[in-house]
């Protein structure tokens, strides 16, 4: 029962934070983060490349709707489920301090609720039956709602509930289709929400392409993807940069996950059908997200929309059918959430500083704070697809994909890697380049604390980019799988 207590230990532990005094409650929270950073590793052990879904637990829940508490990891599930209890742990020290600012309702809370969303993003993550999904699906809403208005700027109280309203307008849309499902398990004489179920029955064409319809529109809301993006911007100017990690390094990773999990792992004819129109938009939001981040002035909007474009790039990797897209896509996933993760966290830092996220008034940072202007360097060349770090083996492999499926999907984006190396440059150059701001104190370098945090991303990103194998093994047994199931080879052709 490993992933039960995967789940338990981050909810067990946003209790205990709540209710321990505020002066032991941040060292209570990370101590549980920890703990289920190593139960993770633990379950990673425990895993097999290769051998479809494992670490498999069924419980009845509701007999009488064949509803079961039932969850179980394969390679896409198992990466997610690391990325998460990796990142949650270096968000809470990043935020040691910074949850305690000025108009912020305290670290007990921010602790707490993080710890929350912990556990029900790894729930998400771990469940194979549907209703259980979509359940924790919903639940994950509650506890990033109040990080996002209880922490950070002015304004950020509109951004929670524009947030909140996208997503619960995504999650009503996806219900219809959940309810979908288990009324046509019901006409087959198997009344069910397990995804093993599911994925044995013969849906006709109509019926795929509707459910798929409810099902895509709430995954696209959660990606995000263009046009349902505009929460995406406001929520990461205006929450801390922990909660965007949060939120764009982990939470919005369900979208992108959903899409693999139940668009073409239960619905194959129509996601083959969605895909000329799911390309274009994919499209869209890679050349859309660079071209807007261009024109930001804010640093965490530029950031914000920087990943408009990336998940773009998931989403075509995702639906051009072939075995180096769906591999890129997963590996994307992973490479976004580390190099997104080290640009919003030394953003941060910058602005913490500076006491100001405008670009405009920055400047000439990297003299006084070399350390500080080295990390955001890295970040914003990982972001670029600069080769030696980890998103240019998936940018690589998803473009290779693109160019197969046809040359001009192929060569919008390579373009949208051009945009990419403009705003990344751009960002650098006026922040940490050029004379330092007239009358204001010499920015602080990071200190011993500060660079801890951010040396695992940055260790990662090298690693991965020059050796993607370990995550690669991982992700290409499940790739294969899904590919067979929608009938394609795994060379991208037709079985």
């Amino acid at each position: 029962m490993i992933l039960t207590v995967l789940i338990l230990l981050p909810l067990v532990g946003a209790l205990v934070t709540a209710f321990v005094p505020a002066a032991v409650a941040r060292l209570v929270g990370l101590g549980f983060a920890a703990a289920t950073l190593v139960a993770g590793i633990v379950a990673a052990t425990q895993y097999d490349a290769g051998d479809g879904m494992q670490l498999t637990e069924t419980h009845t829940w509701i007999e009488s709707l064949g509803v079961h508490y039932a969850l179980g990891v394969d390679g896409l599930g198992l990466l997610m489920v690391l990325l998460t209890v990796v990142l949650v742990p270096i968000v809470l020290l990043a935020g040691w301090h910074e949850s305690e600012a000025p108009g912020n309702n305290g670290a007990k809370a921010f602790f707490a609720w993080t710890l929350a969303l912990e556990a029900m993003s790894l729930a998400v993550f771990t469940a194979t039956d549907v209703l259980l999904f979509y359940v924790v699906f919903e639940a994950t809403l509650i506890p990033a709602y109040f990080l996002i208005g209880g922490f950070g700027r002015a304004g950020r109280g509109r951004a929670a509930t524009k947030f909140l309203i996208y997503q619960l307008a995504g999650g009503l849309i996806m219900l219809a289709s959940v309810i979908g499902l288990y009324v046509v398990s019901a006409d087959a004489g198997n009344p069910s929400f397990l995804i093993s179920d599911l994925a044995a029955l013969d849906i006709d064409e109509t019926t795929q392409r509707w459910l798929f319809v409810g099902f895509f529109v709430a995954f696209a809301i959660k990606a995000p993807m263009f046009p349902v993006h505009t929460w995406l911007a406001d929520t990461t100017e205006k929450a801390t940069t922990g909660t965007s990690v949060l939120l764009v390094c982990i939470l919005d990773k369900i979208g992108t996950f959903g899409m693999l999990r139940f668009c073409l792992g239960l619905l194959p004819d129509a996601s083959q059908w969605a895909t000329p129109v799911v390309i274009v938009l994919a499209l869209i939001s890679i050349i859309y997200g660079a071209l807007v981040a261009l024109a930001q002035d804010d640093v965490l909007r530029l950031i914000g929309l920087t990943s408009l474009s990336h998940f773009g790039f998931i989403v075509l990797g995702i639906f051009v059918f072939s075995s180096n897209g769906s591999s890129g896509a997963i590996l994307y996933m992973v490479n976004h959430g580390i190099a997104t993760a080290l640009m919003f966290l030394v953003a941060g830092f910058l602005i913490r500083r500076t006491g100001t996220a405008s670009i405009r008034e920055m400047g000439g940072v990297e003299k006084a704070a070399p350390v500080l202007a080295g990390f955001f360097l890295v970040g914003g060349l990982a972001a670029a697809g600069l080769p030696g770090l980890s998103p240019f083996v998936s940018e690589m492999l998803v473009i290779i994909a693109a160019f197969d499926h046809h040359w001009l999907v192929g060569s919008v984006a390579v373009l949208a890697i051009v945009l990419a190396a403009f705003y990344a440059l751009w960002m650098y150059e006026r922040t940490m380049t050029g004379p330092e701001r007239i009358g204001v104190a010499p920015v602080a370098d990071l200190d011993r604390r500060e660079v801890g945090i951010l040396a695992p991303l940055l260790l990662a990103l090298l690693l991965f980019g020059f050796y993607p194998m370990p995550l690669l093994d991982v992700i290409n047994p499940f790739v294969h799988e899904s590919l067979a199931s929608v009938g394609i080879g795994q060379e991208g052709g037709p079985q």
